[in-house]
């Protein structure tokens, strides 16, 4: 049997045919599956790829990345993450999956365990199955925020473990693990000499005063750490596929070149060159525009919710997700299939893992337009009350 028998398409997928399919038929539908930013790329993206394009940047590129590129990166992990790397240090990928793709095969081998949060990202979960490796879900509680904590993971810790998979601010919940548990976690991992895997394609997308810190920052001399970014999420460029990971541990580095150019010897050089510009050129005020208008969208949701008793959300601090928990004694699979039939969107907590929260939960995206939210929060509101 293949490894991929064992992975999922995903349900996230299936539903998003089914509304696909429906709106082709004429039916009106709502994009809360979906964590697609509505927004456009920005002018000066648009601009430096029209500029390549004319200047026929058009060929072969070095395998990790134009330097141009991995040097801006360096700037801004420095700056901004406070991560002490080097161009060397940084890989461009297709998109932040095929990074954590790349990332588990370099340091994961057939039996390793790697622990994980549940929920979670599907992809993030069965990237490192695909390496051969076991998952070890953490449960993350709603008293408990959705925070992932270090007292927790340590409990899981056995003899075969591997990775700590950390993503934060998180998808699905758009909970921030706290600076304090972020600092036990990376403690923890350095007191048993695990690998450090930290998925923070969601760093920009912040509320109420929520701020992020990546964890290798908080242990700058530690090098089994991988740091996972998106240019999907904070530029609105997901179409691009652009991601990148950033190491300072030379064996690895050595084996994610050889994987890269095994798999995709050098990613779009035109996205590349507008990419620079996306990290260089983009305002403040843009992400402050960005971020105000996923905060209305995002109280629009909730808003919708505040006179029905089927789900509870829990309020995000990031990112673009509510996630709600589903009334007992409602069958959460039943309720998010009727929800699509009605063309409204969502993803059901059995997308993100099997612990008891996450089976009783359900996702809504708050990443398509505000107008779609509008209407659709009301036709949520509506099948909310009168359902049964």
């Amino acid at each position: 049997m293949s490894r991929l028998d064992n992975i999922s398409l995903g349900k996230i997928v299936v539903i998003r045919e089914k509304l696909l399919k429906a709106q082709k038929d004429g039916q009106k539908i709502y994009r809360f599956e979906s964590g697609d930013p509505s927004f456009d790329v920005h002018p000066n993206v648009k601009s430096a790829i029209e500029k390549a394009l004319e200047a026929n940047k058009t060929h072969y590129i070095p395998n990790n990345g134009i330097p141009e590129l991995r040097e801006t990166l360096a700037q801004k992990l420095n700056t901004q993450n406070k991560i002490p790397v080097k161009p060397t240090h940084i890989s461009i990928t297709n998109g932040a999956m095929h990074a954590l793709y790349v990332t588990y095969q370099c340091i994961v081998e057939e039996g390793d365990e790697v622990i994980v949060p549940d929920p979670m990202w599907t992809e993030a979960v069965e990237n490192a199955r695909l390496a051969g490796a076991k998952t070890i879900g953490i449960e993350l509680k709603p008293e408990h925020n959705y925070v992932y904590r270090a007292a927790d993971i340590e409990k899981a810790i056995t003899k075969k473990t591997k990775v700590i998979f950390l993503n934060s601010p998180q998808n699905p919940t758009g909970a921030i693990i706290p600076l304090e548990e972020l600092q036990k976690i990376a403690d923890l991992a350095v007191k048993n000499n695990l690998w450090i895997v930290s998925d923070e394609a969601y760093e920009h997308i912040l509320f109420d005063g929520g701020t992020h810190t990546s964890i290798a920052s908080l242990i700058p001399t530690y090098d089994k750490t991988v740091s996972v970014y998106s240019y999907s999420k904070s530029y609105a460029m997901s179409g691009l596929r652009l991601g990148y990971f950033a190491s300072m541990n030379e064996l690895f580095n050595d084996r994610a070149a050889k994987l890269l150019r095994c798999t995709v010897n050098g990613i779009n050089s035109i996205s590349q060159w507008g990419a620079i510009h996306a990290v260089k050129d983009t305002p403040a005020q843009w992400y402050a525009d960005m971020n105000a208008e996923y905060l209305k969208r995002r109280n629009l949701f909730l808003d919708s919710l505040k006179d029905q008793d089927i789900l509870t959300p829990y309020v995000p601090k990031a990112a673009f997700y509510l996630w709600c928990k589903v009334k007992p004694g409602i069958d959460v699979e039943k309720l998010s299939e009727e929800l699509a039939q009605k063309g409204i969107g969502n993803a059901p907590g059995s997308c993100f893992g099997d612990s008891p929260e996450s089976l009783q939960s359900i996702r809504l995206a708050f990443s398509c337009d505000t107008q779609m939210i509008v209407e659709g929060s009301k036709e949520l509101n509506k099948f909310l009350r009168d359902y049964k």
